[in-house]
């Protein structure tokens, strides 16, 4: 299972993902989920991927190799944002048929893959798009300002509380942060290490962080908002009934 999310502000985009693959009682597997793509000074991608491990190696890989190439279609030559999802879409629901042809081996498996990808094109603001193993996407909203994919449902609430499009890349890097953890204490299946992707508006620049699991700030971070949930609990007001009942 995994967990990856990614926001968007007035002041840029945060990226999230964990690298959990597998999570076994003798094994645990970890692959990075967030991939990198730049030209200097022109255009910045981050795609974060979910699902089936080869489909979605496979479909870094073809994108790689378009780049490498100079293909007439990569993340180098499509016009905006938009047409990067669906150019990863089309590689996506390729690389899905190949794996799962009816007569071969792999018949009735699961490849699909769910992917986000982000970024900027010199001219236009920063976006983000969210990547079905359809291959048809979707983009963020004025009332949902973040996208994400895999085990979501648990790092959910805290992105709904906390942010706007005012919130800035340090409380919003945080809060995919606390979102993580969140899911992490839920689902022993999503787990570190953690990377973490700020961009800057305008920055063509991405800062990245990785977060092992003995990582002193993780441990910190999530101390702190089981101390600050569990005295907020403690200063909520008190039923009715216990007003009129001794409920200690």
């Amino acid at each position: 299972m995994t967990y990856c999310v990614a926001i968007t502000t007035d002041a840029g985009l945060v990226f999230c993902s964990d690298s959990r693959t597998n999570a076994g009682v003798d094994q645990v597997s970890t692959y990075g989920k967030m991939y990198h793509f730049q030209v200097p000074g022109e255009r910045q991608f981050v795609i974060l991927s979910a699902g089936n491990l080869a489909t979605t190696q496979a479909v870094i890989s073809q994108v790689k190799r378009d780049l490498r190439d100079n293909a007439p279609n990569s993340l180098k030559t499509m016009p905006d944002l938009s047409e990067a999802a669906s150019y990863l879409g089309e590689i996506s629901r390729q690389e899905q048929d190949r794996h799962a042809s009816p007569d071969g081996p792999n018949a009735g498996a699961s490849f699909e893959a769910s992917f986000i990808i982000g970024g900027q094109i010199r001219d236009d603001k920063p976006r983000l798009a969210m990547v079905y193993p359809q291959g048809n996407h979707i983009t963020t909203s004025k009332d949902t300002p973040y996208l994400q994919i895999g085990e979501s449902k648990y790092g959910k609430p805290i992105l709904d509380r906390i942010l706007t499009a005012a919130t800035s890349l340090e409380i919003a890097g945080r809060c995919a942060l606390v979102s993580m953890d969140s899911t992490m204490r839920s689902n022993l299946t999503v787990g570190p290490p953690i990377d973490l992707g700020i961009y800057p508006v305008d920055s063509f620049a991405l800062e990245r962080m990785r977060f092992e699991e003995d990582d002193e700030y993780l441990r910190s971070l999530t101390r702190s908002w089981n101390q600050n949930l569990i005295e907020a609990f403690d200063r909520l007001p008190p039923l009715a009934a216990e007003t009129e009942l001794d409920l200690e």
